[in-house]
């Protein structure tokens, strides 16, 4: 069989040299429906290789409870069968602005900073989770007829953590399971990230967007020989809730590129085709310069990244550029783009035929609620994503005193003897009004996103502290958490009825008929806040706070004839929204 080998100054194909002209491409990220067009765009585009990283959180949602891990070998072989290699970055940690950096919260939720180092408490699980994992990869290596080429130890560590024992682990762990292509790291171009994130006798790659003379040189001084890559080259960038939506010029990106490739060096394009994170899965940053230690940042619901296939699977005039300068470094003529996906025909109202209070959608669908002296956080409630209802008793009689909850994350509706009296986030923790007593006090807690990068990844979330009444801590803390999936078996448990006479948050239900179904997008103008489930999918979450203001609807969720809705609504809904085409 063939050999995929890393040489002194080249990859090599039996001793052949070869480029690796890669773009990322999460599978995670695209309906599985879809993968097979999203990969003819990238050879269209002028790539001979797919890069995918594996969410071990969306795969092993509780402890040795395992879902799906098929997937990935599903793709590989999509990726085989549409003629380019593949990159495989296993994690276990993978960033991607996805929920903790594809860590799980049952993993990070008792292991603080110990996570992603030598403590056995963490490589424990991480040995079960590639004992599962691998097989998909080590079946389909190169040498076995396979698209797989390399596979990546960690991710980005120097950025975090300097535990070479814990490195050299993985590595050995990823050779014990059966991984025989070469293994790689991948860093920013500094010495501190190089130093830290690197191993001795696996290759190293660095990330950028520019400036790649400069950074190849800073690779060069920790590694004199060896083939150059690019494992991440942004061209593009991600949306935050509430900031601005990203923009790279095409021409800068395709300059940049340039650049790259008349380095000699193999590069991946990040993103090359960026997707979506459905079912409220997208992650969260956190601001405040390089010690990214500042105000919570959460990811939008679409990856498009600004990519040059956009999250719809279309062309981009940066896919034009990039397949110009591309075509320089094929070996023959690149094969046109497919054509694009169907989309939908006409715009379609939804109309909503039902409702639901959160507090009945926590009846039907909750987890057992528990009494506590102190708030207990996510983690102990064993939530991923969702929210949590924490009730706590105001004694009385008393005065009207400062309400106040201390390490609040990230964001609480507040509700007092029933009427909603405000929104706190961990930055404005206090109520504008005191509360006297005696009073029942309802705090709705959404997790907006883990954090997916920087030393704050892993931290807990919910209520971290606990609720005061002025100085004096409130206990007996009532708590039930709604995870995001307990929608997944259905709603038929939830106790509908007709839509309230006042906008009211709570579950709407609502059916849109289609008779052309294609690619579409969902559009909420004047609903606030929640998620939405078309025919069962998760969409993910929207919100008014932009810059992302419609969901975008995969042509295989949706079906000819009457389609259901569900939306989440956490504060004010408006009027039925609309399905649109693209």
């Amino acid at each position: 069989m063939s050999e995929f080998t890393v040489g002194d100054t080249d990859f090599l194909v039996d001793g052949r040299p070869v480029r690796l002209l890669s773009g990322a491409l999460h599978y995670f990220r695209v309906h599985e429906g879809q993968w097979g067009h999203r990969l003819a765009m990238l050879r269209a585009m002028g790539l001979n290789c797919v890069e995918t990283y594996v969410p071990w959180n969306l795969h092993e949602p509780g402890p040795g409870v395992f879902r799906d891990v098929e997937a990935v070998g599903r793709f590989l072989d999509a990726a085989h069968a549409a003629g380019l290699w593949a990159i495989v970055r296993p994690g276990p940690y993978i960033c991607a602005e996805w929920e903790n950096g594809g860590l799980p919260h049952w993993v990070t939720g008792g292991l603080g900073a110990r996570a992603r180092t030598r403590d056995e408490g963490f490589l424990g699980p991480v040995e079960r989770w590639f004992s599962r994992l691998l097989p998909q990869l080590v079946d389909r290596q190169f040498d076995r007829g396979g698209p797989v080429v390399m596979v990546q130890v960690e991710n980005e560590y120097g950025s975090y953590g300097s535990d070479r024992v814990y490195l050299r682990r993985l590595a050995e762990l990823l050779r014990a399971e059966g991984v025989r292509v070469p293994l790689f790291t991948s860093d920013g171009p500094e010495d501190h990230m190089l130093t830290g994130g690197s191993l001795d006798g696996v290759l190293a790659t660095v990330n950028f967007g520019s400036q790649a003379r400069q950074a190849f040189e800073a690779l060069r001084r920790h590694r004199p020989s060896g083939p150059l890559m690019c494992m991440e080259f942004w061209c593009g960038w991600f949306d935050h809730w509430g900031g601005e939506h990203a923009v790279r010029d095409p021409l800068d990106a395709a300059h940049a590129l340039r650049e790259i490739l008349e380095c000699g060096a193999s590069v991946n394009l990040y993103m090359a085709h960026g997707g979506t994170s459905f079912a409220g899965w997208a992650g969260a940053n956190r601001g405040g310069g390089a010690l990214h230690d500042g105000v919570l940042e959460p990811d939008v619901t679409s990856y498009d990244y600004d990519a040059p296939i956009d999250e719809a699977g279309r062309p981009t005039e940066k896919f034009w550029l990039f397949r110009s300068l591309l075509a320089g470094y094929a070996d023959g003529p690149l094969p046109e783009p497919p054509p694009a996906p169907a989309s939908l025909g006409s715009a379609s109202t939804v109309d909503l035929t039902g409702w639901a209070p959160l507090s009945a959608v926590l009846d039907a669908l909750g987890g057992p609620g528990t009494e506590t002296p102190v708030p207990p956080t996510f983690e102990e409630l064993d939530v991923d994503r969702g929210l949590v209802r924490y009730a706590v008793d105001v004694p009385g009689p008393r005065g009207p005193y400062p309400l106040t909850v201390r390490g609040l994350r990230d964001l609480a509706v507040v509700y007092v003897d029933g009427v909603r009296a405000g929104v706190l986030t961990e930055h404005e923790p206090q109520l504008k009004e005191p509360v006297a007593g005696p009073a029942r006090v309802d705090l709705w807690v959404e997790s907006l996103g883990r954090v997916n990068y920087g030393p704050r990844t892993g931290e807990p979330k919910g209520i971290t502290g606990g609720v005061l009444h002025e100085r004096q801590y409130l206990h007996g803390v009532r708590a039930r958490a709604l995870r995001l999936d307990a929608f997944d078996a259905g709603v038929e448990a939830v106790p509908f009825c007709a839509l309230p006479a006042v906008p009211s948050p709570g579950l709407y239900r609502g059916t849109v008929t289609v008779s052309d179904p294609g690619d579409a997008r969902l559009a909420l103008p004047g609903w606030t806040r929640g998620f939405a489930w078309l025919n069962g999918f998760n969409l993910g979450r929207y919100w008014s706070a932009g810059p992302q203001p419609t969901l975008y609807i995969p042509a295989p969720t949706l079906r000819e004839g009457p389609n259901d809705l569900w939306l989440l609504e956490l504060e004010t809904p408006a009027p039925p929204p609309t399905l649109t085409p693209l």
